[in-house]
């Protein structure tokens, strides 16, 4: 089967062809209808080799979605031929968290060997996708995989950002996004969709800030020297009473806390490596700094639900596999509107 694969250090990502992979025991097989990229991918092929963790060859793809074709020994409770999204943040299932469904935070995982796909395990950038549990996927029903895969990722991270940050987001608040990619677009949907925030998207490019008004911002900032003076004119002085850095470099986090109020909560989601100093004389008082991560299985659930209402949709570039390097090519440039998937 095809495949796209990193599969050298510092070579970026090659498409090839493998072996199928057979569902084992607890297991279950999908054949894979799309595939997201995202900025994660290309952290993890950037790190050089002593930081490099995830194996050779390592099958991209931590945002899938399929029909389900095969299923291991003593599966029950999934239907074949149905369609599924997968969950990606796979935890150990016996903990406190995983018993919460938050195994995005489950503390044994890594100790354990248990990677998400895409991130350690072979992931959905294939013909066929292994998926270690029947409890990783949520039903995807009617909607189009190909328009909602990257809400697996792109959607759930997001989600659970501002649903932690909920009791700041009551009306008359003011959410700061920065950055209107392939997350940040969806978290003004989200915004907007639960929450009555006035809503500021911050971008360096008039084409991404285009698509914030799209999707629903009320305002949009460019990001330059005057950002965090125009914010503050939009905030009355106040400042945000919750920031979302959807990019995480360090001039985007020194914007996140030069614009953040007082008791307000700044959210790094992005993981461009930024570091903010948090305490007196450093972030306004009371203000919470958290560096959320992906997202819980139910909060997946209210992500698809939020989708079918028309609440919440992704603008995608789709590819096939023969121009799966072209647009992850696209993506390290910021060249994509939106998210770019890839369609078997």
């Amino acid at each position: 089967m095809k495949a796209v694969q990193y599969r050298e250090i510092g070579k970026g990502p090659e498409v090839v062809d493998i072996d199928e992979p057979h569902a084992g025991p607890g297991q279950v097989r999908l054949k894979v209808t799309a595939a997201g990229l995202c900025h994660s991918d290309w952290f993890v092929m950037d790190l050089p080799e002593d930081q490099y963790t995830y194996g050779l060859p390592l099958t991209l793809g931590h945002e899938g979605a399929g029909v389900v074709d095969e299923l291991g020994e003593g599966v029950e409770g999934v239907e074949m031929g149905a369609a599924y999204a997968i969950y990606g943040p796979w935890g150990c299932g016996r903990c406190h968290a995983c018993a919460q469904g938050a195994e995005n935070y489950c503390p044994y995982a890594a100790e354990m060997g248990i990677t998400p796909p895409g991130l350690g395990s072979p992931g959905a950038m294939a013909e066929y996708v292994i998926v270690d549990d029947p409890r990783h996927l949520a039903p995807l029903g009617d909607l189009d995989p190909v328009e909602t895969v990257s809400l697996t990722d792109a959607g759930l991270t997001p989600y659970h950002a501002i649903v932690a940050a909920k009791e700041k987001l009551y009306p008359g608040a003011t959410a700061v996004v920065i950055g209107v990619g392939g997350l940040g677009h969806v978290g003004v949907q989200i915004l907007r969709a639960i929450t009555q925030a006035t809503v500021i998207a911050v971008d360096l490019g008039e084409d991404k800030l285009a698509l914030a008004r799209e999707v629903g911002a009320h305002h949009t900032v460019t990001s330059d020297e005057h950002a965090a003076e125009r914010i503050k004119e939009l905030t009355n002085g106040l400042g945000a009473t919750a920031v979302f850095d959807f990019v995480g470099v360090q001039p985007t986090i020194d914007l996140a806390r030069a614009v953040a109020g007082m008791d307000s909560f700044i959210h790094i989601v992005g993981i461009g490596g930024g570091i903010l100093p948090a305490g007196f004389f450093s972030t306004p008082m009371g203000a919470a700094v958290r560096a959320p991560y992906w997202g819980t299985r139910s909060e997946l659930i209210e992500v698809l639900d939020l989708a079918r209402s028309g609440a919440v949709g992704v603008h995608v570039e789709r590819y096939g596999f023969d121009g799966a390097v072209e647009a992850y090519g696209k993506l390290h440039k910021g060249e994509v509107r939106g998210r770019a998937v890839v369609v078997p």
